[in-house]
């Protein structure tokens, strides 16, 4: 498929990406897919957020203090590169040129993170730095409003979406072929819980941009979907 869409000029392909979907709806296995196939740069926006939590957790700040960690979002330069090391990321995010890729995926991130990413000046910081990220042009970003709010202007907007049963399933699966244990009740009960942060938050809901093509994914495999996203992209 890449062999395929690279004998396309250029300047048919669309230069800014926006992939938006609830939690474990595939939007980074089939965005780091479709940068590979395309060879843009592949950006989760989640990144960003996951970084300010690190940040804030490392300087033993209050995570409930919101003017202390919007003033650290506001202040925070971040960026994202192509991956520099073959271990297994998808990018690079920087720090003031600090490679803290890993550090963004720790427990303890991930366990607050949520928090975070629901400040109105966080997400206002943040998307300032998305979208200046996003400018540069061959990029396939995802996240959760940047077809609403980051890239409204983006040449092309995508937003997959499953039930909160076959993303947990996945997610449950993806744990199992690791070799770890998990619950799926757990699991299933921590995605309808993000689900319903994400769509209530007063800042830039989750939802699909009103000229998104939005695809349902239930009945499909990941190949299935690749092949409806790189068509969209032709």
């Amino acid at each position: 498929m890449k062999e395929i869409y690279n004998t396309m000029p250029s300047s048919n392909r669309p230069s800014m990406i926006a992939i938006d979907g609830p939690a474990a709806s595939g939007k980074s296995t089939i965005g780091l897919r479709l940068a590979s196939a395309l060879g843009y740069l592949f950006f989760d926006t989640g990144l960003m957020y996951r970084a300010v939590t690190w940040l804030a957790l490392d300087h033993d700040m209050n995570l409930h203090d919101e003017a202390a960690i919007t003033a650290l979002a506001e202040k925070t330069q971040i960026d994202v590169a192509p991956a520099s090391k073959s271990d297994g990321r998808a990018c690079d995010v920087l720090v003031a040129g600090r490679d803290i890729t890993w550090q963004t995926r720790l427990p303890e991130v991930d366990a607050n993170v949520s928090v975070v990413s629901a400040y109105r000046g966080v997400r206002a910081a943040l998307s300032s730095q998305q979208r200046r990220i996003g400018k540069r042009g061959q990029i396939v970003m995802v996240g959760r409003d940047i077809g609403t709010v980051v890239l409204p202007d983006a040449d092309l907007k995508i937003y997959l979406d499953a039930s909160a049963e076959e993303r947990a399933k996945r997610r449950y699966d993806e744990i199992i072929a690791r070799g770890g244990s998990a619950d799926y009740h757990n699991i299933l009960a921590k995605v309808i819980e993000r689900d319903r942060i994400d769509s209530t938050r007063d800042v830039a809901p989750l939802k699909a941009a009103e000229d998104a093509v939005v695809l349902h994914t239930d009945k499909l495999t990941v190949d299935e979907v690749f092949e409806q996203v790189i068509a969209l992209c032709k």
